[in-house]
C-alpha cells in the first residue's frame, strides 16, 4: 500500500501520534520518546491485566516498543497509531500467556503440594486480613472478586473489554487491532459483559 501525502487523502494523517511516528521514520528520536511517554503506563496497565503480573507486563511493553522502533523505516499510516500499537500488544500478550501457562503446568507437575497462599499478594492478604477493618476487607474482597471475574474471561474477551473500557476504543478500532469485524467485537463485548455480570452478582448493584 502507498502512503498518502495529505490528511484529505489519508484521514489517519490527522492522528497526532501518526504524525509523531512519521517523524520517527525520518529519524526523530525525540518523537519516539514522546510516543513511549504517552503510551507506556497505559500499555503496562493493560498488559498487566492480560498477562497477570507487572514484571511480565513491563517486559512485554518493552518488546512492543522495540518492534515499533525496528519497523520505523517501513512505517506507513494505514491505521491509527494506537490501533497498530495495541494490535502488536495483543499478539505479544497472547504469546506471553501461552508461555506462562506452559511454565505453570511444568511447575505444577514438578512442585510438591502446598496448601498455603501461592503468591506474594495472597500471602500479604493472609497476614493482614485479621487486622483490616470490615469496610476495607469488603473493598479488598470486591477487588479480588473483580480480578477473578476478569480472569474468567477468555483472552479475546478480556482484551476487547480493556480496549473498550479503558482505552475508549470503538468497535471499528478494536476490530482492527484484533483482526475482527466490528459486529464480532460487539458480540464479544456483549458476552463478556454478561459473564462479568453473572460472576459479580451480589457484589455490584
Amino acid at each position: 500500500m502507498t502512503t498518502a501525502t495529505s490528511p484529505a487523502a489519508n484521514p489517519y494523517l490527522k492522528d497526532p501520534d501518526v504524525q509523531l511516528m512519521l517523524r520517527v521514520r525520518e529519524g526523530d528520536e525525540a518523537a519516539f520518546a514522546q510516543l513511549v511517554a504517552t503510551y507506556q503506563d497505559r500499555l503496562i496497565g493493560l498488559l498487566t491485566n492480560m498477562v497477570g503480573d507487572r514484571t511480565s507486563a513491563e517486559d512485554t511493553a518493552q518488546e512492543v516498543f522495540l518492534r515499533i522502533y525496528r519497523a520505523r523505516h517501513g512505517y506507513e499510516a494505514n491505521a491509527k497509531f494506537s490501533t497498530w500499537l495495541f494490535s502488536i500488544a495483543h499478539n505479544l500478550a497472547s504469546n506471553t500467556r501461552r508461555s506462562h501457562s506452559r511454565r505453570k503446568e511444568s511447575q505444577l507437575n514438578s512442585a510438591p503440594d502446598s496448601s498455603g497462599p501461592q503468591s506474594p499478594q495472597e500471602q500479604l492478604v493472609a497476614e493482614k486480613s485479621a487486622l483490616m477493618p470490615s469496610r476495607v476487607m469488603a473493598k479488598a474482597e470486591l477487588i479480588e472478586k473483580v480480578q477473578a471475574a476478569m480472569e474468567s474471561l477468555n483472552e479475546r474477551q478480556r482484551m476487547a473489554l480493556l480496549l473498550h473500557k479503558f482505552e475508549g476504543m470503538n468497535y471499528i478500532d478494536i476490530g482492527a487491532a484484533m483482526e475482527m469485524t466490528p459486529q464480532a467485537v460487539k458480540s464479544l463485548l456483549s458476552r463478556a459483559r454478561d459473564q462479568l455480570r453473572m460472576a459479580l452478582e451480589g457484589y455490584i448493584q
